[in-house]
């Protein structure tokens, strides 16, 4: 879903970044090149490449989060509280409400490096989909207008 999500709005100027990370449940416990083969042939599989830039796996939680995380999510407001049964499957302390919950949760930055937007890892593509074309046609009038 998020390779066709790439190829739908990359004329538009949209580009997926990803980031790995194995704080949750110990997910991507691999390097760059292991990981690369693992979304190839096992998570997802079926000869899977992404189609978009992968960035080097590091923590998005936590003692030694990376500053992008640390930055994203002081600029949108938590996708909620609840971690569920974080014993055995978060891997980083202490816990914090606007953490990141899970693998798959997105932001949506804006072309001036502005954060706009969060969703929570159990939303839907199509929903994601939606809400950025939204936010690109709201933006593309406003240029308009201006």
């Amino acid at each position: 879903e998020l390779n066709a999500l790439q190829e739908e709005l990359k004329p538009l100027g949209f580009t997926i970044l990803g980031f790995p990370c194995n704080q949750f449940g110990k997910q991507e416990p691999g390097q760059r090149h292991e990981i690369l083969l693992g979304l190839k042939h096992v998570r997802p599989g079926n000869g899977y490449v992404p189609n978009f830039p992968l960035f080097e796996k590091g923590d998005v939680n936590g003692k030694y989060e990376q500053p992008v995380f640390t930055f994203l999510k002081s600029s949108c407001p938590p996708v909620g509280d609840d971690f569920g049964t974080p014993t055995g499957r978060l891997f980083w302390e202490p816990l914090r409400t606007g953490d990141i919950k899970w693998n798959f949760e997105k932001f949506l930055v804006g072309p001036e490096g502005k954060p706009v937007m969060r969703w929570h890892p159990l939303v839907n593509v199509s929903t994601v989909r939606a809400d950025i074309r939204n936010y690109l046609i709201q933006r593309y009038t406003q240029e308009l207008l201006n």
